[in-house]
């Protein structure tokens, strides 16, 4: 192995599997949620460019631990010998990868486009965090990196999109949730069309069709999430997405006035 190679092996120190409601989990949400009230209390009503300072923060530590994932899930060693395979599986574009898409939107962006990245990051990003944070499931592996990576990816998930709720608290609105709503229809859109063209491209070539299921909306593999997993191929494929859609776009909706909510009920009692 190269010294490159020899970095990364050491960078994928075994542990034993973290389980759900573990000592590790329970310190990741200690650390979220009070990051999360910090976040809250000292940044509630900071102007446009503090907000997109923090944001810009929390893209690059997702981005760089995103990278660190990938070159992880792409080598194995035997007998001393790296081996190099991308695994299609874990490529970077599931419904909570999606941030990594949208906060430079909402970052660099002007006008209904970074309005609309800002809702959806209090909105589906939101959801979507606090979905592995409650219940991480069988997000947990033996590789110690990655597991931190997904409790800072999905951690800054929770702590971005209760603290940009709370900032937008005055707007509170179904208009307001509103205009997150294409920009995920877009993105299922993307994923539908990456499970579609890799398909095919490797159906073309022959052999073996690895793993490629994007939102866990491809046509050619199970849903495996929970709910509307048992959905799919129970009713036509076009009746799943809808249901997908219109299912994710329920939750999500119903996470941010569950935040907004509480925290206007917090004020009230400070204010009593």
């Amino acid at each position: 192995m190269n010294i490159f190679e020899r970095i990364i092996y050491a960078l994928q120190k075994e542990i034993e599997t973290p389980v759900s409601f573990g000592l590790y989990h329970l310190c990741c949400l200690t650390i979220v949620i009070l990051l999360t009230i910090w976040l809250c209390i000292r940044f509630r009503d900071a102007n446009d460019k503090t907000v997109r300072r923090i944001l810009c923060i929390a893209w690059a530590c997702m981005l760089i631990a995103e990278i660190y994932k990938q070159i992880v899930f792409s080598m194995d060693v035997t007998n001393g010998i790296a081996e190099w395979s991308y695994s299609w599986y874990s490529f970077p574009y599931q419904f909570c990868s999606t941030p990594l898409y949208v906060l430079p939107l909402a970052v660099f962006c002007r006008g209904r486009i970074q309005k609309s990245a800002l809702v959806y990051l209090a909105t589906f990003s939101l959801f979507g965090g606090l979905a592995v944070m409650i219940y991480p499931g069988d997000v947990f592996i033996r590789t110690l990196g990655v597991d931190i990576q997904t409790m800072l990816h999905h951690g800054l998930q929770v702590i971005i999109g209760i603290f940009l709720a709370v900032h937008s608290r005055k707007k509170l609105s179904l208009r307001h949730f509103l205009r997150a709503v294409p920009l995920f229809v877009v993105a299922v859109g993307i994923a539908l069309g990456l499970n579609l063209g890799v398909y095919h491209a490797f159906a073309a070539r022959g052999g073996d069709i690895p793993t490629f299921n994007m939102f866990f909306i491809s046509p050619y593999f199970d849903c495996t999430l929970p709910i509307v997993g048992s959905v799919y191929g129970a009713v036509p494929y076009p009746v799943f997405l809808l249901v997908y859609i219109l299912g994710f776009c329920t939750a999500a909706l119903a996470v941010y006035f569950a935040v907004l909510g509480i925290y206007r009920l917090c004020l009230r009692r400070k204010k009593a």
